[in-house]
């Protein structure tokens, strides 16, 4: 597939302006709000809204709304954003520069406020894990979904107070958990420990950059950890890129839902997750999505989703070479 001319001056006429193109380099680093584009530009949001929306319209960014906050993002069309790409790789501009110090202003900002987060609720994260869903049925699925193994190593990203490690631990020869906060990861210890698994090591450690070695896991789960994220994608990404061929990456999250008090009181970024965005995700990495299930509460909750996705296998001559 290719663009028209019509299209391609129609996407160029989009970015023709300085702020237009401050704003694309912000969206290549991660999917903001208006209120955040806002803060870095330091322009009003309405100003910065006309701008968003004339990109949009362009077929530059994508808009998606998520509860009562609304998201931009660059384009998921490949052509469309790898113009979009080509344009920011020529472009050496002290604004952006300047842009880009404000932007990791902002994280630094969010991340300091959900790491005092998770310090102050590690004693009780799993009573308040479960407070919108029937766990042991999320559980149940879980183990179903993964599979009776074994399997050579599992990686738990964003392992919290390590049930994931407890709950699949034993099916796997060696388990790894990652975490980036110290009180989680002490807590995972004592869970792990009383679980009587011996071949578990906890690291201190990012989503976004693991530093494991690229296919190097046959069971990668991220569970209940995508909705606090500013890039889930890329968590996506960096999952799919440890996922060993032949292995599988396990995502457990929440699908759409308006709980828009979940950001204040418990740091949620993104209200659940869509069919559509992950299976998306999990192509674009080169992965082989399988049917999500829905799991919805048995009161008034939020359903859980759980999607997996496989590495297809190296075909016998490739991997005789």
């Amino acid at each position: 597939m290719s663009l028209t001319a019509d299209q391609a001056v129609e996407m160029l006429r989009a970015a023709g302006e300085p702020t237009r193109l401050r704003i694309l380099t912000l969206l290549a680093a991660e999917e903001l709000s208006v209120m955040e584009l806002s803060r870095v530009l330091e322009q009003s949001q309405p100003r910065v809204s006309r701008h968003l929306k004339l990109m949009a319209e362009g077929g530059l960014i994508e808009r998606f709304p998520d509860g009562a906050r609304v998201f931009y993002r660059l384009s998921s069309d490949r052509i469309a954003r790898r113009l979009a790409e080509t344009v920011l790789d020529s472009l050496h501009d002290e604004d952006a520069e300047r842009d880009h110090r404000r932007l990791e202003t902002v994280r630094r900002e969010r991340e300091a406020d959900a790491q005092a987060y998770f310090e102050q609720v590690a004693p009780s994260w799993d009573r308040i894990r479960s407070l919108y869903v029937c766990e042991s049925a999320v559980e149940a699925a879980i183990e179903r979904a993964a599979g009776p193994g074994p399997f050579e190593r599992l990686v738990d990203l964003g392992t919290g107070s390590g049930r994931m490690l407890t709950l699949l631990g034993k099916r796997a020869r060696v388990s790894i958990g990652l975490d980036l906060s110290q009180s989680m990861l002490n807590i995972a210890r004592s869970n792990v420990a009383k679980a009587g698994l011996d071949r578990v090591e906890l690291r201190h450690g990012d989503v976004f950059a693991t530093r494991l070695p690229s296919e190097s896991a046959d069971l990668v789960v991220v569970h209940q950890v995508l909705h606090y994220l500013a890039d889930p994608a890329a968590a996506v990404a960096e999952a799919a890129r440890i996922t060993t061929p032949g292995g599988k990456l396990l995502i457990v999250d929440f699908a759409p839902h308006a709980l828009e008090r979940l950001r204040e009181e418990h740091q949620h970024r993104r209200l659940g997750f869509a069919d559509a965005e992950i299976r998306r995700w999990l192509d674009d990495a080169g992965l082989k999505p399988s049917a999500p299930i829905a799991l919805p509460p048995d009161t008034d909750g939020l359903t859980v989703s759980i999607w997996t996705a496989e590495r297809p296998a190296l075909s016998a001559s490739r991997s005789v070479a």
